[in-house]
C-alpha cells in the first residue's frame, strides 16, 4: 500500500513543480521583456512604500498613533532621499531606455543591460529602508547598490547615444548629462552619511532637485507633450519653440548654485524667469485645449503647476530680500508644488500612457484613471495648503495628504502591476 502510494503521488508531485517552473519561467520572461515593464514594476511598489514609511513617521511624529520610531538617520533626510533618489529615478530609466531607441533610431536595449539595473536599484532600495530600522552601515551598503545599478542604467543610455547614426540628440544628451548629475547627488548623499558633514546633505538635495530632477523633466516633457498632443489633435497646430527649454534648464541650475551659495534673497532672478519661461511653453503647446483628453491633459496640467511652483518660489524669495533674516515665508509649500504637483502628476501620466501603450491595451482613460488623474491634484493642492494656510494642526494635512497619495497610487498598483509580468494583450513582442 506504501508503494502504491508513492508511485502514484511522485508523478503528480513532479507535474505540479513543471508547471510552476513554466509559469514562472514565462511569467519572468513576460517580466524581462521590456525596460518599462521591470523598472515600472519598481517605482510603483516603490511609490507606496516610500509614502507608507512617510505615514509611519508623520503619525508616531505627531502623536497620533505609536511612539516615534528611533530611525538610523533623521526623518527628514530619508524622506528627501527616498523621494528624489529612491522613486522617480525607476520610472526615469523605465521609459528613457524604451523612448532612446526610438528618438535616435536605434537598437532596442538588450536585457542583459536593464535588468541587473533593475535588480541592483531594487537591492538598493530595499536596503535602505532595513537600514533606517538597523544601522547606517546596512543604508550606506544599500546607497552602494543603488549607485552601481544607477551606473549600469546609465551605461545602457551611452551606448545608445553613441552606436546611433548622427541626429538631433539635444533632448537625450540633456538627459543623459541631468541623470549623471543624479548620480553625483546620490554618490553626495553616501559621503554623508559616511562623514556626517551636512554640507554632503545639503548638495546632495540641491542637486538632486535642480540639475537632476527638474532637467530631466522639463526636457522629456519638452520632447514629448507637443507629439502627444500633435497626435491626439492632429488639427491643432502645436509650436515647440526651443528658447524656453534652454531657459528652464539654464535657471534652475542657477537656482542649484544660488542654493549653494547660501543666497536663498536672490533666488528670484532665476525663478521668475524660469516661470515666465514655462507659461509661455503652456501657451504655446494649446494646453487649454487639452484638457478634455485625460491622457494628454494632465501632462499639460503637471507641467502648468511648473510655472505656480517657481512663482511661489520667486515671490518667498523676494520676500526675504526685504525681510533678511526672517523664517521663509510658506515653508516648503513651493517645493511641493514643484515634486508632487508637477513631478508627480508628469510620472503618473506617462506612466499611465506608456504601460498602457506598450501592453497592447486601449489608450483611453476610464473613469478610475481619472479619479487618481484628480486625486494627484488634491495632494498637492493639500500639501501646498498646509503650508501656506495660517492654521494650528497643520498637520493633519500633512497626514491627509499622504493618505491620499496612497489612495492615488495603490489602484494604479493593483491594476497595472499584473501587466507587467503578463504578454501583451494585443500579442505583440515587448
Amino acid at each position: 500500500m506504501c508503494k502504491y502510494s508513492t508511485l502514484t503521488i511522485r508523478p503528480d508531485i513532479s507535474i505540479r513543480l513543471s508547471i510552476l517552473t513554466m509559469t514562472i519561467d514565462k511569467s519572468w520572461n513576460n517580466f524581462t521583456a521590456a525596460p518599462h515593464r521591470v523598472m515600472f514594476f519598481g517605482g510603483a511598489v516603490q511609490a507606496i512604500a516610500a509614502m507608507m514609511w512617510w505615514l509611519i513617521e508623520l503619525v508616531t511624529r505627531y502623536g497620533v498613533a505609536g511612539q516615534p520610531f528611533a530611525w538610523s538617520i533623521a526623518p527628514g533626510a530619508a524622506h528627501a532621499y527616498l523621494m528624489i533618489y529612491g522613486l522617480f529615478p525607476f520610472f526615469m530609466f523605465g521609459f528613457l531606455m524604451t523612448t532612446y531607441p526610438r528618438w535616435m533610431n536605434g537598437k532596442e536595449i538588450p536585457a542583459q543591460r536593464y535588468v541587473p539595473a533593475f535588480i541592483l536599484l531594487m537591492l538598493g532600495t530595499m536596503g535602505f529602508y532595513v537600514g533606517l530600522l538597523i544601522s547606517h552601515h546596512i543604508l550606506s551598503i544599500a546607497i552602494f547598490s543603488t549607485l552601481l545599478g544607477w551606473g549600469v542604467a546609465l551605461y545602457a543610455l551611452l551606448r545608445v547615444l553613441l552606436d546611433t547614426p548622427p541626429s538631433d540628440k539635444r533632448h537625450p544628451k540633456i538627459i543623459f548629462a541631468a541623470l549623471s548629475m543624479g548620480w553625483c547627488g546620490l554618490l553626495a548623499f553616501l559621503i554623508w552619511l559616511l562623514s556626517d558633514n551636512p554640507s554632503w546633505l545639503r548638495y546632495s538635495i540641491q542637486v538632486g532637485l535642480w540639475l537632476f530632477l527638474l532637467p530631466v523633466f522639463a526636457s522629456v516633457t519638452h520632447r514629448m507633450v507637443p507629439f502627444f498632443t500633435s497626435s491626439a489633435l492632429p488639427h491643432l497646430q502645436v509650436a515647440r519653440p526651443v528658447w524656453p527649454w534652454w531657459v528652464i534648464l539654464t535657471f534652475s541650475v542657477t537656482h542649484g548654485l544660488l542654493q549653494f551659495a547660501d543666497a536663498p534673497a536672490w533666488l528670484w532672478l532665476c525663478d521668475i524667469p524660469l516661470a515666465v519661461a514655462a507659461f509661455y511653453l503652456t501657451y504655446a503647446w494649446r494646453s487649454r485645449h487639452t484638457l478634455h483628453i485625460p491622457l494628454v491633459g494632465v501632462l499639460h496640467i503637471g507641467f502648468a503647476w511648473l510655472c505656480i511652483a517657481m512663482l511661489l518660489f520667486g515671490v518667498q524669495s523676494f520676500m526675504l530680500l526685504f525681510n533678511r533674516g526672517s523664517a521663509l515665508i510658506w515653508g516648503l509649500a513651493p517645493l511641493h508644488a514643484l515634486t508632487i504637483g508637477c513631478f508627480a502628476t508628469i510620472l503618473i501620466g506617462m506612466a499611465t500612457r506608456v504601460t498602457l501603450g506598450h501592453s497592447g491595451l486601449p489608450m483611453k482613460a476610464d473613469r478610475p484613471i481619472k479619479l487618481m488623474f484628480a486625486r494627484m491634484q488634491l495632494v498637492a493642492l493639500l500639501r501646498v495648503l498646509a503650508d501656506m494656510l495660517p492654521m494650528q494642526g497643520r498637520y493633519w494635512l500633512y497626514l491627509a495628504a499622504a493618505i491620499i497619495w496612497l489612495a492615488c497610487f495603490s489602484p494604479w498598483l493593483l491594476r497595472f502591476l499584473p501587466i507587467y509580468w503578463r504578454a501583451r494583450a494585443d500579442g505583440r513582442p515587448g
